[in-house]
């Protein structure tokens, strides 16, 4: 008999105890996630036509891994410093599955190491378009059709789910 006492004065403390915090449930964080990648693109696009830099990471100039480390950063989303690194984060997508907000990366000029990252803006059937700091052009947006992107592709990345 005590045994059972204790039991159920045991089962009403942890009944008691339950945690009231809510959870998030998938469709809002997913609603969330959208929002955040249209404050990046919108960021981003905010330093079209802003100069190529070398080290850049401001309004006086970017280069491709600055722009999206910056970028990046006003949603209080820390990514490392350069594009080979920012290759290392989040998950490696097939090409056909990329969307908004998902990370582009590049190995130009025959370069054997990820050297070129880029922010996806729009995906279409047999184009993708993405924000990115050209050292010829500064800050523009470009296409996966153009030869030197098409020929140079590496990976996506997904960093927001």
């Amino acid at each position: 008999m005590k045994k059972i006492f204790v039991f159920l004065l045991l089962s009403i403390i942890l009944v008691s105890c339950k945690s009231t915090s809510t959870v998030v449930n998938k469709s809002e964080s997913k609603k969330e996630n959208r929002s955040i990648v249209k404050n990046l693109i919108e960021t981003a696009t905010d330093n079209i036509g802003v100069k190529y830099k070398a080290g850049g990471t401001t309004k006086s100039g970017f280069d491709c891994s600055g722009l999206v480390y910056t970028t990046f950063e006003s949603e209080n989303i820390k990514l490392p410093r350069s594009s080979f690194e920012q290759a290392k984060i989040g998950k490696i997508i097939p090409l056909n599955d990329a969307k908004k907000g998902d990370l582009i990366f590049f190995k130009t000029n025959k370069s054997k190491q990820i050297n070129h990252v880029g922010l996806i803006t729009e995906v279409n059937s047999n184009e993708i378009k993405f924000i990115h700091s050209s050292t010829s052009k500064g800050v523009i947006i470009s296409s996966t059709k153009e030869a030197y992107y098409k020929n140079s592709f590496e990976q996506v990345n997904r960093v927001i789910e």
